[in-house]
């Protein structure tokens, strides 16, 4: 996996860059703007940190670039920025993930490796997570081998959140993807499905964020518990 890493913090840059390299990920490092885009152009990664605060410019101006350009280049947000606005600004300006430091070199690993899965592996045919088995194909979901019956909405939501995991997806993302368009205006169609969904596939699977959105952690436990 060939990660680039944009942040200005020597410290901090050169210790994810070793730690990083220790998990088998090749970095290439870069501490500005206009380095990023040039290694961006050049195809060099697979994957991007990007630190918001640099010396030549906010981070989002890159992100909103390559989004503006149709390129699809999965980008997890890395920042000291933790206010609920700068998060919504982040995810809906393109972010596939928002990481607010400090942070646990674990949990990085696993949402960086997320996000390699979902943007280097096929969304189509079978997607399998911890005992919840959903065949794109015929559209039967089962979880532990007991066949789920969901309505049309749940199952969008769920097919939606898990080729997501480990991703955020705010509540209009959802709305816009699940809901029919007089639906999405009704501040709690959302809430039903989910936890009618809930309900159907057990507890354990759809994290709320609060003031943000759902999410379905590939591995439980990284987080505080909360429906």
């Amino acid at each position: 996996m060939n990660v680039l890493l944009v942040e200005d913090d020597m410290d901090l840059g050169n210790g994810l860059r070793i730690a990083l390299a220790d998990q088998g990920m090749q970095v290439v490092w870069v501490r500005r703007l206009e380095e990023a885009a040039r290694a961006v152009d050049a195809g060099a990664c697979d994957l991007m940190l990007l630190d918001l605060g640099l010396p030549d410019g906010d981070g989002m101006s890159l992100l909103a670039r390559l989004r503006s350009e149709g390129r699809g280049l999965p980008v997890l947000v890395l920042t000291a920025r933790d206010g609920l606005a700068d998060r919504l600004r982040g995810l809906d300006g393109g972010a596939d993930d928002y990481l607010v430091k400090p942070f646990a070199l674990a949990e990085l690993v696993s949402r960086l490796r997320a996000l390699a899965r979902r943007s280097l592996g096929p969304e189509a045919g079978t997607l399998e997570l911890r005992g919840l088995r959903v065949h794109e194909p015929t559209q039967c979901v089962s979880v532990g081998g007991r066949v789920v019956s969901l309505s049309r909405s749940e199952y969008l939501l769920l097919t939606a959140l898990l080729k997501r995991t480990d991703r955020v997806l705010t509540r209009r993302t959802l709305e816009e993807q699940v809901l029919p368009g007089g639906l999405a205006n009704e501040s709690n169609v959302l809430d039903v499905h989910v936890s009618n969904l809930r309900r159907k596939i057990g507890d354990g699977y759809i994290r709320t964020v609060r003031g943000v959105g759902y999410v379905i952690d590939a591995l439980p436990g990284l987080h505080a518990t909360g429906r």
